[in-house]
């Protein structure tokens, strides 16, 4: 406090910024006098630092900085004559705007020229939070846009990547009122350069410009519409940046480029990338889409991919071709013939159900229709539910095209197949409807099954513009990365001042706010999040649900032989359920001097979680919990501190702390021991043990296609394979027990009857790609179950089977 009067302006900044940085409401009190008296200093470093200690202030207690004039304290060091003074300002401002619930700062056509004044004279970072704030301002007219623009051009020259796409966002927006067309034109011109330079940059920064480029050209492909060369990719690039560049290049393909697209992509699928080379026959098939007049020359390149005999080349050229006839009918049907040429190679669902729908499709122009499907349908029961659809409307339309005596058999087997043998509802509905039709009416079967189908459209443009202007606005942040609305990531909680009942919140929490990051997108790359375990306190008696804020300082070591967590990644955040089964106690509150923790591992999401249920059943208050795990089998370590509130007596608290694995490996074989130390600021440390069931490891990872399940059994020796019976065990539903094996990531591959046994072949995998390969064979509802696994760690086989038996048993 005294360091805020100190004559040298460094203390007094540092004074401040210190107490900024202690979040406990009950001080706060004592920061406001200091606080208005720094906003107030001779020296601009000093008025600075205290605009961002507002901002802190605001977030621990709003009630507090409107009562005490600091906002408008805020707004007026916008007129300030020192541009970093503006820039700290203006990025308070812009927060708090953010977390609260009324509008608070918005430029107006006064602070406008202040800010633009500002922004040629501040730092790199605080040019980048005067054209955030700048890029909500709406201009009253075209001419007050232009003067803008023309004012903010000269940042596009930046070194730095955030300005230049700051400023980018700065001129898109306001070249929405401008409309002048020469003034536009010059304008794409002049932000060519400086998004091609970003693409100069290491990896990363390339692929957060290529994210931001994908949005620009969707609503400006001028901007980069004779650049197209810069998007090429180079040997050395990444995947994921030649994945972005080849959508770009998609969307800026043009009649006038389109051969040397095409000569890229011809390229790139003979690389060595599977999924890369896939992705370039595709983009082949929706240039073919896209542009009308090269539709020939990319059906060329195709056919030329086809003959080089590489299969996933052809069975991805395959399925392209059978969008390019849905867009143009009728006119390149002649190819047909080469694509039957490749029928035996198929193995694919997608390339197979293409194949299918173009073989029923035009039947009427392949003599030997039938023969090609009943090479499909001596497999059918087999099939994915993909193919299967497409086998079984494939059939009826060439019995509706050729009504002989071949597909009339066919239809009979194909019909009987989808109604009496699945399980697939969806096929089984389907194949009923066509049955009442040609059973009723032959005439209204051709109508529905024959109808003409509409022209499918260029998809290269896929997001809603509504959605497209929410990302344009929000370019240079994750949103724009992520290629989704802010909202559906980031979870805010605005903040109100609370006027009444504070003494339901004594710690001020009501009056904070909390952001939490949600699933990260499919699309590409993305950066790491981060968050803790996330509280749910609940009272046992009536009484008012106590939150207190987490944590400030890492768990300290409670066991000797622990590893720090200090370098965990930390996984997305999970809302809590508080609802749900009771949890196993693992320290009785007899033991824990009143305390009592249940707790069991769970996945959710994709992600590992530790659900922990504490009781205070105690006659005093606890607080300041932390946890440590011992070295365990599969380094299950925590992702960040554990966060419970303070329990007054007789209150309980429910929390999921997220896990990560391989953090502090024991040596030896492998087993399902997990020792757990749980410490609080009033009890010594308890030490409970827990078990790692491999059903929480069990990753989406482990679904296997027929061909490669066979393979990999045949790959693996005899010697890694293990079996155990469970002779307690009576299965009497097989689709039940499918189901349940399906919900834990124990995947279904094929069945077979030997006697009268079922038996089932299944696969399932756990990080590090250790895979198991499960034979499980019954009789229904006979006791008596036996399980075979192969796998290439059987060390791993008695928790296997631990986990196995314990879905068997339901």
């Amino acid at each position: 406090m005294q360091d805020s009067q100190d004559p040298n302006p460094l203390i007094r900044a540092l004074a401040v910024r210190t107490m900024g940085c202690i979040r406990v409401d009950k001080i706060t009190e004592y920061l406001c006098d200091p606080l208005q008296r720094c906003l107030k200093d001779d020296d601009p470093y000093v008025r600075k630092t205290a605009s961002i200690c507002v901002a802190k202030l605001y977030d621990i207690n709003a009630e507090l900085v409107e009562d005490r004039g600091f906002l408008e304290s805020l707004k007026d060091l916008i007129s300030d004559n020192n541009p970093m003074v503006v820039a700290n300002a203006v990025a308070a401002l812009s927060e708090i705007q953010e977390n609260s619930s009324r509008p608070i700062f918005e430029v107006t056509s006064h602070t406008l020229s202040k800010l633009l004044t500002a922004l040629n004279e501040c730092t790199e970072w605080g040019q980048v939070f005067i054209l955030d704030a700048l890029s909500k301002y709406k201009a009253a007219d075209a001419r007050e846009a232009e003067s803008i623009v023309e004012r903010v051009t000269p940042r596009l020259q930046h070194a730095n990547c955030a300005v230049v796409l700051s400023a980018v966002k700065m001129i898109l927006q306001q070249m929405e009122l401008i409309t002048s067309t020469d003034v536009v034109r010059n304008l794409c011109k002049k932000m060519a350069p400086p998004l091609v330079t970003l693409l100069s940059a290491e990896p990363e920064i390339q692929y957060v410009a290529l994210r931001n480029i994908n949005l620009i050209v969707q609503r400006r492909p001028t901007i980069l519409a004779h650049e197209i060369k810069v998007f090429f990719c180079k040997y050395n690039d990444p995947i994921y940046v030649k994945m972005e560049k080849l959508e770009i290049m998609i969307k800026l393909a043009s009649d006038r480029n389109i051969d040397q697209v095409l000569l890229e992509f011809k390229e790139y699928a003979t690389e060595v990338d599977v999924d890369f080379v896939r992705k370039a026959v595709r983009a082949i098939g929706r240039c073919a889409i896209k542009l009308e007049r090269a539709a020939e020359r990319c059906i060329s390149v195709l056919l030329e991919l086809i003959k080089i005999k590489v299969n996933y080349v052809v069975q991805e050229a395959i399925i392209v071709i059978k969008d390019i006839f849905r867009r143009y009918p009728n006119t390149y049907e002649s190819i047909i013939a080469t694509l039957c040429e490749s029928l035996d190679t198929l193995d694919e669902p997608e390339a197979k159900a293409s194949m299918i729908w173009i073989i029923g499709e035009y039947a009427e122009r392949i003599d030997n229709a039938d023969e090609l499907l009943e090479s499909f349908l001596e497999s059918f029961p087999e099939e994915p539910a993909q193919v299967q659809l497409q086998l079984l409307t494939a059939t009826v339309k060439l019995f509706l095209k050729k009504p002989t005596e071949g597909p009339q058999q066919m239809i009979q087997v194909v019909l009987n197949n989808a109604t009496v043998e699945t399980d697939n509802p969806d096929l089984r509905d389907r194949a009923y409807i066509y049955w009442r039709l040609l059973s009723t009416d032959p005439e209204a079967a051709k109508d529905v099954v024959l109808a003409e189908k509409p022209v499918i459209s260029d998809d290269s443009n896929q997001l809603d513009p509504s959605l497209l202007d929410e990302l344009l606005a929000n370019i240079a942040t994750l949103s724009s990365v992520y290629h989704k609305p802010p909202d559906s990531f980031v979870t805010r909680v605005k903040t109100t001042p609370q006027r009444s009942e504070e003494e339901d919140y004594p710690d001020g929490s009501e009056a904070g706010y909390s952001e939490s990051s949600a699933h990260a997108p499919d699309s590409g790359a993305s950066p790491p999040t981060s968050s803790s375990s996330v509280p749910y306190a609940s009272p046992k008696h009536p009484a008012a649900t106590q939150v207190s804020p987490p944590p400030s300082a890492p768990a300290p070591d409670l066991l000797g032989d622990l590893i720090g967590l200090d370098n965990a990644i930390v996984p997305v955040d999970q809302p809590v359920e508080p609802a749900g089964p009771p949890l196993p106690v693992l320290l009785p509150a007899s033991t824990g001097q009143g305390l009592q923790i249940s707790a069991h591992l769970a996945r959710k999401d994709g992600q590992i979680f530790y659900s922990m249920l504490f009781e205070n059943n105690s006659q005093i208050p606890l607080d300041g919990f932390m946890i440590q795990f011992n070295k365990n089998s599969f380094g299950l370590a925590p992702a960040g501190p554990l966060q419970v509130p303070q329990l007054q007596p007789g209150t309980s608290a429910r929390t999921l702390l997220p896990m990560v694995l391989f953090q502090n490996m024991a040596p030896g074989p492998p087993n399902s021991l997990l020792q757990v130390a749980v410490k609080n600021n009033q009890q010594p440390v308890w030490y409970f043990s827990d078990k790692i069931s491999l059903l929480v490891l069990f990753s989406e990872d482990g679904k296997m296609e027929r061909a490669s399940f066979l393979e990999a059994w045949k790959s693996l020796p005899d010697s890694n394979e293990v079996s155990k019976e469970f002779p307690g065990i009576t299965v009497n539903s097989l689709e039940g027990i499918l189901d349940r094996l399906a919900a834990s990531k124990v995947f279904f591959i094929a069945k077979r009857k030997h006697a009268n046994q079922e038996v089932l072949y299944l696969s399932a995998q756990v990080p590090r790609g250790i895979t198991f390969l499960i034979e499980l064979t019954m009789v229904a509802g006979a006791p008596g179950v036996k399980c075979a696994i192969k796998t290439p760690s059987p060390e791993m086989a008695p928790l296997f089977f631990e986990a196995i038996e314990t879905l068997l048993r339901g």
